[in-house]
């Protein structure tokens, strides 16, 4: 099948978008190379200020970081940040990497800036040296750093903005409002707050530019849902334009939304899915907006059965995410795909293991924080702060907590002790995952934490014969049919 014609950009819709997974793990090799077989490759947006400054403290041994550090049209704001988190070379394994500073809603100009920055760079690397297009996948639970996220993305020329884990009916009004260079504010969900508290993040593209704010491309808006009810929300209700939706199974890799109703667990400890669960794609269709299907369609022959559904196409995580493009830790590919050839690679949903509150897919592997003994081992410490929630202090100022600080930390801001259980430090774990682990004098290296879809027990069919290792052209050959 012949991909459908866009008719809002000069590109024509994808038949398969690679997913937007994890820190750094959709980094921009893994998109690049999607992009120019003529597919959507999205880079994860998650987290990019702390791996631009790694990846600097690290030494940036390609030189890749620098390259587009000298494109940025704001020279002094990349020379700031050089100043400030590049090493001269390889950096050991025992000092820690200098942190950045936590985001609040007032977060001040340094973060601000790495923040614009390294979303920049990451765009401007995946589309480098071919026309295709290039998408950035955010998390709408994840919201302070969301609008100077989006602005560097959109200086660099960014083609499409996915975005899930919540409802994001803001955004495509912030897109609106960054393409005619205007200033814009997103409101922040307060936890423990009134209807009378309010929280807001603002971002002024022409105070950030000097004084004259550029005119940007808008690029298409994609929500990532699991229900018709989200899409009809999202459809009539959003601040803005919505071009179309991802619509994910509950076998799809990372977070998953919650089932419906009252949860119920398995023997197993996972969430219980039911009938109510299943998109209703005869609803999704009557809006009248492309969609791609996600979850589980990483396989040879879903393709053809979503575009027989309706769909424009499929979204596809897992297959990707072990390929040798991806950011994902050596190691940590090639024990997983050792597993998967093996039949021994093995994924539980963990109702708890986010500090979210939304189900986590966890891939079972030794040496990561799917172990018992290693997730009770580790000392809690919130040192990156990305899933803290802001909430409202006795004294009506705002303060910020996560449910896998320490307890005790946890429980002086208000919170309660049952929260706790179980909970994992994900911004940790996924940076080790990406291999850009923390390193404490005291405590040891951070573990990973490895998330993928049920499909990780299928990517060992991508290898071809003798080898140990697959391409993302690989999976996309095998994806659209072709034998070569």
């Amino acid at each position: 099948m012949d991909a459908i014609a866009n008719p809002l950009t000069s590109f024509p819709l994808p038949r398969i978008i690679q997913g937007g997974m994890g820190v750094a793990i959709s980094d921009w090799r893994l998109a690049r190379t999607v992009s120019r077989t003529g597919q959507l490759g999205v880079v994860s947006g998650t987290a990019l200020a702390t791996v631009l400054a790694r990846r600097l403290q690290l030494g940036d041994p390609s030189g890749r970081m620098r390259e587009a550090l000298r494109n940025f049209p704001i020279p002094e704001i990349a020379h700031r940040i050089l100043k400030t988190y590049f090493g001269a070379g390889e950096k050991p394994s025992s000092p820690p990497f200098t942190l950045t500073p936590l985001a609040t809603v007032s977060s001040g100009l340094a973060l601000l800036e790495l923040t614009v920055v390294a979303n920049f760079v990451e765009v401007f690397l995946a589309k480098r040296g071919h026309a295709g297009a290039v998408g950035i996948n955010l998390l709408e639970k994840i919201q302070i750093p969301t609008l100077p996220s989006l602005f560097g993305a959109m200086l660099a020329g960014v083609d499409y903005v996915l975005m899930g884990a919540g409802i994001p009916r803001s955004i495509p009004r912030v897109l609106d409002d960054f393409a005619q260079g205007l200033p814009t504010a997103l409101k922040i969900h307060v936890a423990d707050g009134s209807n009378e508290t309010v929280a807001q993040t603002t971002f002024d593209p022409a105070h950030f530019c000097g004084g004259s704010a550029p005119t940007l491309k808008r690029p298409w808006f994609i929500g990532i849902i699991a229900s018709a009810t989200l899409a009809l929300t999202l459809a009539r209700k959003s601040e803005g334009r919505v071009d179309g939706f991802v619509v994910e199974g509950p076998t799809a890799g990372g977070h998953n939304a919650p089932p419906r109703g009252a949860l119920q667990l398995k023997a197993s400890g996972e969430p219980l899915y039911g009938p109510r669960d299943q998109p209703d794609l005869e609803k999704i269709r009557s809006l009248g907006l492309p969609f791609w299907l996600g979850g589980s369609y990483g396989r040879p022959g879903r393709l053809s059965e979503a575009e027989q559904l309706g769909a424009a196409g499929i979204q596809v995580g897992t297959a990707f995410a072990f390929c040798r493009e991806s950011g994902l830790a050596p190691h940590l590919k090639q024990t997983t795909l050792d597993a998967s050839r093996a039949g021994r690679a093995r994924i539980l949903t963990d109702p708890y293991a986010s500090p979210t509150g939304f189900p986590l897919k966890v891939v079972q592997q030794e040496e990561t924080l799917s172990e018992p003994a290693l997730y009770e081992k580790r000392t809690r410490l919130c040192d990156l702060g990305f899933l803290r929630q802001p909430y409202v202090k006795p004294d009506g100022a705002l303060g910020y907590r996560c449910p896998a600080e320490p307890v005790e930390d946890y429980e002086r801001k208000g919170g309660k002790r049952e929260d706790t259980v179980g909970r994992k430090c994900v911004c940790n774990g996924l940076m080790a995952t990406a291999g850009l682990p923390q390193s404490h004098s005291t405590r040891g290296i951070e573990p990973p934490l490895l998330t993928a879809g049920e499909d990780v027990s299928q990517i060992a069919r991508f290898l071809r014969p003798g080898r140990t290792s697959y391409s993302a052209c690989d999976v996309i050959r095998r994806l659209l049919g072709r034998s070569s």
